[in-house]
């Protein structure tokens, strides 16, 4: 109850990001409850990310905002204890990455377009000498979802990203097609030619789910 009380404050905005939350004892006179109780919730603030607890004469409990790597490790051992398959991994990343093909193809500047265009020629490069890492792939299709400057789908997808390599891994398929693939879409983006860059998306996508049919 106070964990929630709490969270709800700060996403709220009543609690910024940066602010000492209060004393511990005022803290426990609002909220009718011992310490014990209070460093408990603290403690499970902390770990969740919400928080951070430092010690010393300027320390105290500091609201923080929750890195991705953390909600995205949370995440992925909640899709591992769920029972999700890689083929519904697959398919939430379809629903998120094509429904973000238009504003990537509206927003996308000439950066964003000459550093996935990088990131091909790395491929390209790396599939050559025999280094391709479903790893170049996710970051591929992090920063192209990134070029939508829509930072709240940017953050989604870094959150899963253990749980989209789990997929990727599971698919054993990422080779030459799938680097051609990623390049024309840069093309078609760099067109601005919404309409073939969710096709070329699509197709790409739906080897991936053909592939982990039945995981």
């Amino acid at each position: 109850m106070i964990v929630g009380q709490i969270r709800d404050l700060i996403r709220s905005g009543s609690l910024p990001v940066g602010t000492r939350l209060p004393a511990e004892r005022d803290l426990c006179e609002r909220m009718n409850v011992s310490r014990l109780t209070l460093r408990e919730a603290l403690r499970a603030l902390e770990v969740s990310g919400l928080i951070q607890i430092r010690a010393g004469a300027h320390g105290g409990a500091f609201v923080t905002a929750p890195d991705t790597d953390r909600a995205g490790q949370g995440l992925t051992d909640l899709l591992s204890t769920s029972g999700l398959s890689a083929s519904q991994v697959t398919e939430a990343r379809i629903a998120l990455e094509l429904g973000t093909v238009q504003h990537i193809c509206e927003r996308a500047t000439e950066d964003d377009l000459r550093e996935l265009r990088v990131l091909c020629d790395q491929a390209e490069e790396a599939r050559e000498l025999g280094s391709y890492t479903v790893d170049m792939s996710y970051s591929f299709h992090l920063r192209a979802v990134q070029a939508s400057h829509n930072p709240a789908i940017g953050m989604i997808m870094g959150s899963i990203r253990d749980a989209v390599l789990m997929s990727m891994r599971a698919a054993h398929h990422e080779g030459k097609q799938g680097v051609e693939e990623h390049r024309a879409f840069v093309d078609a983006v760099g067109r601005r030619d919404a309409a073939e860059a969710r096709r070329i998306l699509a197709a790409h996508l739906q080897r991936t789910v053909d592939a982990v049919a039945g995981d």
